[in-house]
C-alpha cells in the first residue's frame, strides 16, 4: 500500500478526471487517488468507477450528494486518509491547473523536514499561465492581504496544491474548520502555522484550465476577505498546541 494519497474534489469535470488520473499514476513515486466527487452531473463519478476495475486497491472515491464546498471535501478526504494511515497526503485540482509532476517536489519536501509543502505561485515572482491580469492581480493582492492582517509569511496564502505530513492533519482540529472556499485555504496554513509546524514554499507554474469551467465566484473571494479578519480575531480566543518547526 502507498504511503501518500492524493485527494481531488471534483464537480463536472469529465474532460479531465481520466486524463489526471492516469497522470498521476503515471509518476515515479507510488501514490493512491481518493476522488470526492459533489453529484456531478456529468458522469465524473462514473469514469472513475469505470477506472477503478484497471487500479484496484489504488483508485478510491467517496460521493456526496451535492456541492457541499471545497473545504468540506477536503475535510472528509483528511478523515479518510487518516483513518487509513497515510502519511504524506495531499490537495490538488482536478483541471490540470497544478501539474501532478510537481507532486514529487511537494512529497520531497516533507520528506526532508517539512511538516506542510505548497505549492505556491508567487514565492519566486508571479508564476501563472492563461490568467486574466485582473485576476492575477487579484489573486496576487489577496495573499498580500492575507500577510498584512495574519502576519504569516506565506506568500500564496490562497495556494490549493499542498502536501500535508499526517500529524499535521491529527493535530488540526478539523471539525473546527470553518470556511469552505478560498478562506478554506488560508485558514489550514495559518492553523499549522499557529501550531508551530514547519510549512515551506514551493515553487510551482499554475496553468490555468483549458478545459471545463471554473468554480470560481465572487462569493469566495468575498468569503476570503472577510474571513481573514475573522480567523485573525478568533485566534486570539484560542490556544494552539505548539510543535516543534518554524514559528511565524
Amino acid at each position: 500500500m502507498s504511503n501518500s494519497l492524493v485527494i481531488i474534489p471534483t464537480y463536472n469535470e469529465k474532460e479531465n478526471i481520466e486524463k489526471i488520473i492516469r497522470k498521476v499514476f503515471s509518476l515515479s513515486h507510488n501514490f493512491n487517488i481518493l476522488i470526492i466527487d459533489d453529484g456531478s452531473p456529468d458522469g465524473t463519478a462514473q469514469i472513475v468507477k469505470n477506472l477503478q476495475q484497471a487500479f484496484i486497491d489504488k483508485l478510491f472515491i467517496e460521493e456526496r450528494s451535492g456541492k457541499l464546498g471545497l473545504g468540506t471535501a477536503y475535510i472528509h478526504g483528511f478523515k479518510w486518509a487518516l483513518g487509513r494511515n497515510y502519511e504524506y497526503i495531499f490537495e490538488m485540482d482536478a483541471d490540470f491547473s497544478h501539474n501532478p509532476d510537481d507532486l514529487i517536489k511537494l512529497r520531497q519536501a516533507c520528506v526532508n523536514g517539512a511538516d506542510m509543502a505548497i505549492g505556491s505561485r508567487y514565492v519566486t515572482g508571479v508564476n501563472v499561465v492563461n490568467w486574466p491580469m485582473s485576476r492575477v492581480l487579484m489573486s496576487y493582492f489577496a495573499s498580500v492581504y492575507v500577510r498584512f492582517i495574519t502576519r504569516i509569511k506565506i506568500h500564496d496564502a490562497t495556494a490549493g496544491f499542498k502536501c500535508y505530513r499526517k500529524k499535521v492533519l491529527q493535530t488540526i482540529k478539523l471539525d473546527k474548520i470553518r470556511f469552505v472556499g478560498y478562506a478554506f485555504q488560508i485558514e489550514m496554513k495559518f492553523t499549522a502555522i499557529k501550531h508551530g509546524f514547519n510549512v515551506v514554499e514551493i515553487p510551482i507554474i499554475f496553468t490555468d484550465r483549458t478545459e471545463g469551467a471554473s468554480k470560481m465566484s465572487t462569493k469566495i473571494f468575498r468569503e476570503a476577505f472577510l474571513g481573514v479578519i475573522e480567523l485573525k480575531v478568533r485566534s486570539w480566543f484560542i490556544k494552539y498546541t505548539t510543535t516543534r518547526g518554524n514559528r511565524f
